[in-house]
């Protein structure tokens, strides 16, 4: 199952494209990746699959 995240633009849950598994400065788990209808950077907080 692919990763989803609330979209801003689309207002709506999307895919993300290009998820990548980062690490904030507080030291959590994050994927951020570009949605995949409008491009817009998306963000979600927590550990991925």
């Amino acid at each position: 199952m692919a990763s989803e995240a609330y979209c801003v633009k689309c207002k709506t849950k999307r895919e993300i494209q290009n998820p990548e598994q980062i690490t904030m400065k507080n030291g959590r788990p994050a994927t951020q990746g570009k949605c995949a209808v409008c491009g817009t950077k998306l963000f979600k907080i927590g550990a991925g699959k």
